[in-house]
């Protein structure tokens, strides 16, 4: 899976918890999920489960918190796909 098929999906997961919608039209990997999607802290742990559920892989802790841009997101899915 190439990293806009990730991104486009990740669009998805991340839609439950952004408020404003339209915040999701402009996403790209520089995109910062608390600062420029408003995610609060707390559901960055359900994005993490919903990820992992959405790309069947598992994802630790210490990458969960490399997890702030989507550009990260999509680094650590990658990486967890490819092991």
């Amino acid at each position: 899976m190439d990293r806009h098929a990730i991104l486009e999906e990740l669009k998805k997961v991340l839609a439950p918890y952004i408020k404003n919608k339209e915040l999701l039209q402009d996403v790209n990997e520089n995109t910062n999920l608390i600062t420029d999607l408003k995610i609060n802290s707390a559901n960055l742990v359900d994005i993490v489960i919903d990820a992992e559920a959405k790309y069947k892989i598992e994802i630790d802790v210490d990458s969960a918190e490399k997890m702030i841009t989507i550009g990260n997101c999509i680094d650590v899915i990658q990486e967890k796909m490819a092991q």
